[in-house]
């Protein structure tokens, strides 16, 4: 993981920046913002259980086919090519039962004193049940993901250079470096050449109002170049 990303979620925010983040600490702080979205990543959930599975394979496969049913439904909204509104209004009717049921029997399996806190199913499930209203949250917004992977795979390039990226020279230029990237990432996102972009935002940035930049973003760039 590259710890440089932000992994949170701001209300209101396109598709493209709708990442969500690990159990990182620091992010505690920054979810308490009222303007921020605060997720937390059902891949990294799944993975502690799948760490489980040599120290009580029953619970852990349970727990991983609860999980499965919440990719499924995402699987069918990517198949069906629904929107947000769509894709909210799936999963209210088929993952929040799911993850309710979940929550409902973790909860009875800890409460029954059989799952000793330390072992790696207790640690499993109090990773989960402690992030539970971050690892829920995505249900209410079609423009939220489930997990973190998307961005994952975007930065896996930059993870793979970081030792050259600590020679930046400066943290402003580092910060700079960072938005350029995150830039270039969305520009291939939504299929947009970069340079072109650029030179849009160039051409046009001194007539936008301060209030209207997100005209400029990459994905509206491109709305706007092909009506």
């Amino acid at each position: 993981m590259c710890c440089m990303v932000l992994k949170v979620t701001c209300r209101q925010t396109p598709a493209w920046l709708a990442p969500v983040r690990q159990g990182y600490g620091v992010y505690h702080r920054l979810g308490e913002d009222k303007e921020i979205t605060h997720l937390n990543c059902w891949a990294h959930a799944r993975r502690e259980f799948d760490r489980a599975l040599s120290n009580d394979r029953q619970r852990a496969e349970k727990a991983l086919l609860y999980i499965q049913e919440l990719y499924k439904v995402e699987r069918e909204a990517r198949e069906r090519k629904l929107n947000a509104a769509q894709r909210k209004e799936l999963r209210l009717e088929k993952s929040l039962p799911v993850i309710n049921e979940f929550a409902k029997w973790m909860t009875a399996e800890l409460k029954s004193g059989v799952i000793l806190p330390k072992s790696q199913m207790g640690k499993a499930m109090g990773y989960s049940l402690s992030r539970w209203d971050n690892l829920s949250a995505y249900l209410y917004d079609g423009i939220l993901e489930i997990d973190n992977n998307l961005i994952e795979n975007a930065i896996r390039p930059i993870a793979l250079g970081r030792k050259n990226y600590l020679f930046a020279g400066s943290h402003d230029a580092a910060k700079r470096a960072a938005c350029i990237y995150s830039f270039c990432a969305i520009c291939r996102k939504h299929d947009v050449n970069p340079y072109e972009w650029l030179k849009y935002v160039f051409e046009n940035l001194m007539d936008t109002r301060i209030t209207e930049l997100e005209k400029l973003y990459p994905q509206n760039y491109k709305e706007d170049t092909t009506k």
